[in-house]
């Protein structure tokens, strides 16, 4: 029994010490912990501490002390892995590339290329740019593909990632750094290089490098994957692409109808490579296997038990995948979970499953800690987490072994609809991170696709997969029959989305929500009489309260790129100024990929009121993306706009003005009524100009909103408001020169100006004669393609630029 209880404590200790190293990890880049921040040395001394009191804990069993070494265990781990992703964090923003300019390079091209309609994306190595070899992303025509294992000099131009820094939006710098690519780079000249002249030019050690085992086998598995691309291609097949994606992970032939119609479904991480790809092939050739020694070799079972025998294959199949779909998350974490749990059938240990499954999540982290920033990590071991609980509950069933064939069949149906939608709560808070939307038919869709693509197709296609090597006519034929096999699958999904017709649903929850959904999911899935299960429906309060837990006042200048647009809240009133577009809505929407996240992340389902200061496509084209699906009830604009039914439309004039005791007004400054009849003649002129005061705010309370305005407008103001004064100047038409005149600027003496333009935009913007303005003037400038998202908080006296709380984000 005391042998019993101590290896439990040491199981829950293990636990503890793993969550908090993951959860230490998992804060990486966030500039709100400067202050833990610590040399390589403290890193160690923390290391023996942890040590020592593990030591001491072995012999003290009293109920307080232990609790005191769990906290410690969990701190100290939390302390180690925040400072380890730290510091692997930095060595990886050391290579980043951070302006545009003409560069010069000799590139090693080690991974297949990414097809797209009218370019390659082709990862390549970088020699000759830093210390030590850096992965770019190079982007060409089609028709100019790179060879896998050779060498080129490249002449082009780099491009940096660079984030519309927004809250909720999809942060690409992240993601690059990810992904651990440090540059895009679009290729203007390519020429090859022979193995003579990459030693004249001083790369024989590369050479070599590349030459050596590890190398060479990425490459060959590289490949095969290219062959294996090639040979599917060429096939006359309906769906190459979701046959592709289902057997390597590539999605290079998939189609844009099929992949965002598995998104509609809610099935897009059927096209990953998870778990189940990797375990059927690896149980598929250990079954032939496990024939070929019953059949043949026998007695090799009187030497070595039949589980011993077959490990090392499987996880030699484990492997061998793993590397041939690119060792992505889930099938790298399926890896770790193997050799883990091959470890401890070998050292005869027991398994528990969620110690096995925190021990993979933290073996992962150490190999890349930078995981942590992928959806798929997450999601991943989230629906880990939940099969388990549901694998523990199925121990806990008494067994029959008198079942018939039907009892099983529905047992195995029963069980199937449970875990899709215990799944599908579970993730829930997961998907509204990572995605701010939710495909509502997911357990449905995905109650028919899993067995199907589990059982039928992926066997399929490991099969097909095979025989390429070894019949390609049979490799044929499987894939035709795949090819069938996926046709009445997306028969099925065609039949739902005539019946149902469903869409992808906006969900709006703050982080306070947030936070407060897992806690109560957490709860809920834990097993029996740890925690009171009712508990779970306290958690669901700040739920009811959405506005109590939310920030009362604010204003923020979004960074949407070369155009506007400003997101105003006072207690339970949520507007917006301005929703700035991108040039082709269709192609690429600043309303359904940075303000609708934003709107998410803050908890707005609907905006009292909007004002658009004119119908320019970079201060209104967000607005007819997201008018289906965004209730507005009142609607401003200096010229005629066709809104939604259950919205009002108004003209914004000279004399308007809403307050709302006792904090906040806002007035229209311009334009005066008879501006509005030619505006088409002067639309930046007839701009709405906003002033929005704040009381008792301090340092900043009176905020003017210029539009597009230029000069004649602000000449105008000054005759019409001579004692006007402003703390914040969003500066007319994004600080173009004709704006923000040097008179306009001394009469309002603003302590802060804002131009919000894109990066690098070709007007310019803001102009240096305007720059030169402020300057003279000691007016501070900040931009938001500098900044990013610059948050007011004027009851709270805090200015919080987005830019500032990501580590990566960062431009000082």
């Amino acid at each position: 029994m005391l042998a019993q209880n101590k290896n439990k404590t040491e199981n829950d200790m293990f636990k503890i010490m793993g969550a908090g190293w993951i959860v230490g990890i998992a804060c990486m880049g966030k500039t709100l912990w400067p202050m833990l921040d610590f040399p390589l040395w403290l890193s160690g001394l923390l290391l023996i501490i942890l040590l020592l009191q593990q030591i001491a804990a072995l012999h003290w069993s009293h109920l307080g002390i232990q609790l005191i070494n769990t906290c410690v265990a969990f701190v100290i781990t939390f302390l180690l892995g925040l400072n380890f992703a730290q510091n692997q964090l930095q060595e990886r923003l050391i290579f980043r590339e951070l302006t545009r300019q003409p560069a010069e390079v000799v590139v090693y091209v080690q991974q297949i290329n990414q097809l797209g309609s009218s370019q390659l994306r082709q990862p390549v190595q970088v020699l000759n740019r830093h210390s030590q070899p850096v992965q770019w992303l190079a982007l060409l025509p089609a028709e100019q593909e790179l060879q896998l294992g050779r060498y080129y000099r490249l002449q082009g131009q780099t491009l940096p990632a660079h984030s519309f820094a927004v809250p909720g939006a999809f942060d690409v710098e992240q993601w690059y750094l990810q992904q651990n690519i440090m540059s895009g780079f679009q290729v203007q000249s390519i020429v090859e290089l022979t193995e003579s002249e990459l030693y004249r030019l001083g790369f024989g050690a590369h050479l070599r490098q590349h030459q050596q085992l590890w190398p060479q086998f990425k490459l060959w598995i590289e490949t095969q994957r290219l062959q294996i691309r090639d040979f599917i291609q060429q096939q006359a097949l309906q769906h190459p692409g979701l046959i592709l994606a289902l057997l390597t992970g590539d999605k290079s032939l998939l189609d844009e109808a099929t992949e965002q119609q598995f998104q509609r479904f809610g099935m897009s991480h059927l096209l990953a490579i998870s778990g189940p790809h990797v375990l059927i092939f690896a149980a598929m050739l250990c079954f032939v296997l496990q024939r070929l020694v019953t059949r043949y070799w026998p007695e090799l079972y009187a030497q070595l038990p039949r589980s011993y025998l077959l490990l090392l294959p499987f996880m030699g199949c484990v492997f061998v995948y793993c590397a041939y779909v690119g060792f992505e998350i889930p099938a790298l974490r399926t890896l770790l979970i193997c050799l883990v749990a091959g470890a401890c059938l070998l050292l005869k240990q027991p398994i528990q499953p969620l110690s096995l499954l925190i021990g993979s999540a933290s073996l992962l982290l150490l190999l890349d800690p930078l995981s942590v920033l992928s959806a798929a990590f997450w999601l991943s071991y989230g629906a880990c987490f939940v099969l388990l609980r549901i694998y523990q509950t199925l121990r806990q069933q008494p067994v029959h072994p008198q079942q018939t064939l039907m009892q099983k069949l529905w047992q195995g149906f029963r069980l199937l609809f449970e875990s899709q939608w215990k799944i599908f709560i579970a993730l829930f808070p997961l998907m509204i991170i990572f995605f701010k939307q939710i495909a509502w038919i997911a357990p449905l869709s995905n109650l028919l696709a899993i067995p199907w693509i589990g059982l039928v197709t992926v066997p399929l296609d490991i099969l097909a997969g095979l025989s390429f090597y070894l019949a390609e006519p049979l490799s044929q034929l499987l894939f035709q029959l795949n090819d069938l096999a996926l046709s009445l699958l997306l028969g099925c999904l065609q039949l739902l989305d005539l019946l149902f017709v469903p869409q992808l649903i906006p969900v709006a929850l703050s982080p306070p929500m947030l936070l407060s959904l897992v806690l109560g999911l957490m709860i809920l899935f834990l097993p029996a009489g740890l925690v009171p299960k009712a508990w779970s429906a306290l958690c669901l309060l700040p739920l009811l309260f959405q506005d109590q837990f939310s920030r009362q006042v604010e204003l923020t200048v979004l960074d949407v790129g070369q155009g506007q647009a400003i997101f105003l809240r006072y207690r339970e009133h949520s507007m917006m100024i301005d929703m700035g577009g991108h040039y082709d809505e269709q192609k690429w929407s600043i309303g359904r990929q940075i303000i609708q996240p934003f709107l998410s992340v803050k908890g707005v389902q609907q905006l009292d009121y909007l004002w658009l200061t004119h119908l320019d496509q970079d201060h209104s084209g967000a607005y007819q993306t997201l008018k289906p699906q965004l209730q507005v009830q009142q609607v401003y604009a200096n010229a005629q706009l066709e809104v939604n039914p259950h919205s009002h439309f108004d003209y914004c004039q000279q004399g308007q003005q809403w307050q709302w005791q006792p904090g906040i007004q806002i007035q229209v400054l311009s334009p005066k009524p008879e501006q509005l009849n030619p505006v088409e003649q002067q639309k930046n002129e007839s701009s709405c100009v906003l002033l929005v005061e704040f009381a008792q705010a301090q340092p900043y309370s009176r905020f003017l909103l210029m539009g597009d305005a230029g000069w004649p407008t602000e000449y105008q103001l000054l005759q019409d408001y001579p004692d006007l004064k402003v703390d914040v100047l969003v500066l007319g038409h994004h600080g173009s020169r004709h704006s923000s005149s040097y008179q306009f600027l001394k009469q309002l003496e603003p302590k802060l100006a804002i131009a919000s333009a894109g990066l690098n935009n070709r007007y310019g913007h803001p102009s240096t004669q305007v720059k030169a303005r402020l300057n003279a003037l000691k007016i501070p400038l900040w931009q938001t393609a500098q900044q990013g998202s610059i948050q007011f908080y004027p009851t709270e006296n805090e200015v919080l630029p987005y830019r500032h709380t990501r580590v990566w984000l960062r431009r000082d």
